[in-house]
């Protein structure tokens, strides 16, 4: 009974959209109706502007990490990588927001951190190497991804390897139409690096 409550808690506390909150009440924009539509954290900062971008980046970054920490907080033996799958899945289709969330990639990096923050770190490090050397924050995320597939190997973690092999294939596969702007030299570059 206590496993049940946790998934449906993981899966509530990704549900929370804090795009859609902090677009709606700090600024009166729902910014679903703007930019690509998204309610991640990307969409937020082309939108709203830096301080808003980090204010929903870094809360659904917050909600996987609290997500993964639920079998601690409830004494339980369930993984807590599995647990965060469930913040993730809550993130991309959440309850609270007719099922049109965001793409996965703050809130897989949250669960990440509860289990590996050395990794995440590192994730991190490379994600903006990557966006400076591209100026695509989509390429940059699935790369981010891959590195932390080849990371997860060297270090010999299985659980770890399978979980972030699927979030990394989520987050590409969520990331299809901006594979395909990319590829058509369409895709939207950062400015400011």
């Amino acid at each position: 009974m206590i496993e049940a409550l946790i998934f449906i808690l993981a899966y509530l506390l990704g549900s929370i959209p804090f795009g859609l909150i902090v677009g709606k009440i700090g600024y009166g924009v729902d910014i679903r109706e703007h930019g690509s539509g998204n309610l991640g954290g990307t969409n937020t900062f082309r939108t709203l502007g830096v301080k808003a971008g980090l204010i929903v980046t870094i809360s659904d970054i917050l909600k996987g990490t609290l997500a993964a920490s639920l079998p601690l907080l409830f004494n339980s033996e369930l993984n807590p990588l599995l647990v965060g799958v469930f913040a993730v899945i809550g993130h991309t289709y959440p309850i609270f927001a007719k099922f049109k969330g965001g793409k996965a990639v703050a809130t897989s990096a949250g669960l990440l951190l509860f289990v590996q923050p050395l990794m995440v770190i590192t994730m991190i490090a490379f994600f903006f190497l990557v966006l400076y050397l591209s100026k695509y924050v989509s390429l940059s995320s699935m790369l981010a991804g891959v590195y932390g597939i080849i990371y997860s190997i060297f270090i010999g973690e299985i659980g770890l390897i399978i979980v972030i092999s699927l979030l990394t294939a989520f987050v590409i596969y969520r990331h299809r139409a901006n594979i395909k702007r990319i590829i058509d030299k369409t895709e939207p570059k950062v400015k400011w690096l």
